[in-house]
């Protein structure tokens, strides 16, 4: 390495003064402003990873559903994955390194990862729609250079577009080609062979239109780009397209979710179908209002549920032996955990807060499903059942068996399998209630979410808190889980679990119970409980 080119060029891109930062399961993530350093030396952190890994790597310039004046970076691994938790540590340690200690910590991962600095370095770029955002990918495209790498700018894609292109690039094609064109025309393919299995449905037009609220983001754009690829039967309409409004502001599925609400800049009418993409278009939920104009919110659960149902009567059809289960986190809603193993008697496994989990764990069975409540997810086929899939489909005899692995096969190539991929879940989503002829309202309706609450409580540490038990159990500090074990007897249907955030030094408190006043109850009793025994800072939290 030419660490006085490097000294030279890094000096253009100076580390703010005191700023420390942590990459996570969301990578760096701050104000714009404070992360030019971070990028050119995440060009760094992206060429000494493709040359450990002789392979392809992406660098996403985004910040999702945070507000329009952040940004942040995430790097995507050779199968289109999250990276590897060893390198978080090394994207930390760069980031957080003095200009005079750059050397030393370059030397280290050099060393401890033997890296090959000879090997060739290929990273791939994209960036989302923020003002901040092209400026930033330049910093990348800065650090990645002065290491002599070689890059390809995608320039403005969605987060799920640059891990498949990842992927694809990755696998010599062999899941797909790595262009934009190649991601389009792989799922309208596998879509309009779908749809040409759909019944008219009963319901009439409405049925085929559906209201998409874009979040002012990059889902906009390449929404409008794939547009000409549905079939006429499918009529989508954008809201919040960009063209206007701030990103993420007052609309997209983080605002949707968390505030139990319709978006701004989307006019709803009763029982219309209606989606709310994020700002890097990699989460999404479902919604509609009633005759009573009361909302209804369909989250990441029901979507879990409705494409377990549907794969789980292809498979039942194939009659082939292929393990499926459905990865959760704590935050589940227990009505859809019990319907999942008690009405489907489909195994449901439980994990850590973070998508990096249950995608790992989702990579165990043969149909892996997993989605957050927030609206993240996807499913995951093995090889093997791949393999069985598209055997199946090809030679099968029998026609009613033949049709069912088409459409698994189908199904296959509409899902995004490197990560929770908005347009491609929104497809899947489409193409299902197609072909069980059913209403939102009818899918809403498969189970009833148990009323919740989340609430958090500022402490002064929130390394105080301690969890176990896929964080379903807090051991430590010592008798708050016993208070909290003591507040959950109280109520019918209800249970309640704390967490630290990964970020900030507050503790999260989720709590469900048989009726929305019980939920808010608890959810305030046990803050009260986080409070007292975890050192709360400030005023005690009130009721809800």
């Amino acid at each position: 390495m030419d660490f006085e080119a490097i000294k030279k060029s890094s000096a253009l891109h100076p580390k703010p003064a005191g700023l420390t930062l942590q990459y996570g399961t969301a990578g760096f993530r701050t104000k714009a402003e404070r992360l030019d350093h971070v990028m050119f030396r995440m060009g760094f952190l992206a060429v000494l990873r493709s040359r450990a890994t002789a392979s392809t790597i992406g660098v996403m310039v985004t910040a999702s559903h945070n507000p329009e004046e952040d940004n942040g970076v995430k790097l995507i691994d050779p199968h289109g994955e999250m990276l590897h938790p060893s390198w978080e540590e090394y994207a930390t340690q760069l980031a957080n390194a003095e200009e005079q200690e750059l050397q030393k910590v370059m030397t280290e991962i050099c060393q401890k990862e033997e890296v090959n600095l000879h090997k060739d370095a290929l990273v791939f770029i994209g960036r989302d729609t923020r003002p901040s955002s092209k400026k930033l990918s330049q910093s990348v495209i800065d650090g990645i250079s002065v290491l002599g790498g070689q890059y390809h700018d995608y320039g403005l894609v969605t987060t799920p577009q640059l891990h498949y292109v990842v992927f694809c690039q990755n696998t010599q094609g062999q899941y797909g080609k790595a262009t934009l064109e190649g991601y389009y025309q792989k799922l309208s393919k596998a879509f309009v062979e779908l749809i040409k299995q759909a019944n008219s449905p009963s319901s009439g037009d409405s049925q085929r239109h559906l209201k998409i609220d874009c979040a002012n983001g990059i889902g906009a754009l390449k929404l409008m780009e794939m547009q000409h690829y549905f079939p006429k039967e499918v009529q989508i309409h954008l809201y919040n397209d960009g063209t206007k409004e701030k990103l993420n502001h007052l609309c997209g599925a983080d605002y949707v979710k968390v505030h139990q609400t319709s978006p701004g800049g989307l006019d709803m009418k009763p029982n219309e179908r209606c989606c709310s993409l994020d700002g890097d278009a990699d989460r999404i939920v479902y919604y509609y209002k009633d005759t009573a104009d009361h909302f209804h919110l369909i989250d990441g659960d029901k979507i879990a549920t409705l494409i377990c149902i549907f794969l789980k009567e292809l498979l039942v059809k194939v009659e082939q032996a292929l393990k499926m289960a459905v990865v959760q986190t704590a935050y589940a809603n227990g009505s859809s955990t019990r319907y999942l193993e008690e009405t489907m008697k489909v195994p449901v496994h439980c994990v850590k807060t973070g998508v990096k989990h249950l995608h790992h764990k989702a990579q165990e069975f043969d149909v892996g499903v997993y989605f957050e409540a927030n609206g993240h997810g996807t499913v995951l086929f093995s090889k093997a059942a791949e393999i069985k899939i598209r055997h199946l489909a090809k030679e099968e005899k029998d026609d009613e068996r033949r049709e069912a692995a088409k459409m698994l096969e189908n199904m296959m190539d509409l899902i995004n399998q490197t990560v929770g991929d908005a347009i491609s879940d929104m497809l899947v989503i489409e193409a299902i209630l197609a072909l069980k002829g059913l209403t939102v309202q009818q899918w809403d309706a498969i189970y009833t979410d148990l009323p919740n609450r989340l609430l958090k409580v500022q402490v002064a540490d929130r390394q105080v808190i301690g969890t176990t038990d896929a964080e379903r159990r807090v051991v430590a500090p010592p008798g708050l889980q016993e208070k909290i074990d003591a507040l959950v007897q109280k109520y019918k249907s209800s249970r309640a679990f704390v967490r630290p955030s990964g970020t900030e030094d507050i503790v999260r408190i989720y709590a469900e119970a048989d009726k929305q006043e019980n939920a808010d109850a608890l959810a305030h009793e046990v803050s009260l409980a986080v409070y007292h025994l975890a050192g709360g800072v400030g005023a005690p939290p009130q009721p809800v």
